[in-house]
């Protein structure tokens, strides 16, 4: 049984992987350019660093990539007060702590998100510790966040839980196996493809077996 479960937080833990996505089209509309919404959705997940180029390729990166950053976190700021737990992640968080097993938090969300997403999770006195952008220069699919929570944790046997694609890639390149949820609206197949070991429908779903010893 692993003895540690990093979770990811925005798009499993917190509903936000579709207000990122309108966060950032209307911050590249700001510079005249408009990517499509869908393409956007599935770069969410992995880190502003790596989305620009993904989204609109490498000179817009160079010309407008911190600029464009800058203005997603403008466009971010109003929608944070809509953000909302998925329902059960509190308990399932509470789930894996009573069952003896640590819990630490990996987000490369800014300080202030994440503070506001411990508050909405009650978080603060289940999760031993958690990440954010400051923590990390390169963030997923690099696998540094990864490493890094299970670092300021003391290491372990850790398990990865999270929503997106990035999320499974980024746990394979450490060895560390992945479980994934469909609350970021990536397919099962992809989910699979990318590495999580198993994928689950919803929060409850995840926690009927992170919490029976004989499986998790």
């Amino acid at each position: 049984m692993t003895n540690l479960v990093v979770f990811d937080v925005d798009g499993t833990l917190v509903d936000t992987n579709y207000h990122h996505a309108l966060a950032w089209y209307r911050a590249f509309r700001r510079y005249d350019l408009t990517p499509p919404i869908w393409r956007l959705h599935r770069a969410i997940g992995m880190g502003g660093d790596h989305l620009v180029e993904a989204v609109a390729g490498s000179d817009v990166e160079r010309d407008l990539g911190d600029r464009l950053r800058t203005a997603w976190e403008d466009e971010y700021a109003p929608l944070l007060p809509e953000v909302m737990p998925f329902e059960g992640a509190h308990r399932l968080l509470e789930s894996v702590a009573e069952s003896g097993r640590r819990v630490v938090l990996a987000s490369s969300g800014k300080a202030d998100h994440v503070e506001h997403y411990l508050d909405l999770l009650d978080a603060r006195s289940i999760a031993q510790d958690w990440t954010t952008a400051d923590d990390v220069e390169r963030t997923k699919p690099e696998p540094d966040l990864i490493a890094v929570a299970i670092e300021k944790v003391g290491g372990g046997d850790a398990l990865m839980v999270g929503d997106s694609v990035w999320d499974c890639e980024a746990a394979k390149r450490l060895d560390v196996p992945s479980y994934a949820v469909r609350t970021g609206g990536f397919s099962v197949d992809e989910l699979r493809e990318a590495g999580a070991r198993a994928v689950f429908d919803d929060l409850r779903e995840l926690r009927e077996e992170l919490v029976a010893p004989s499986r998790a």
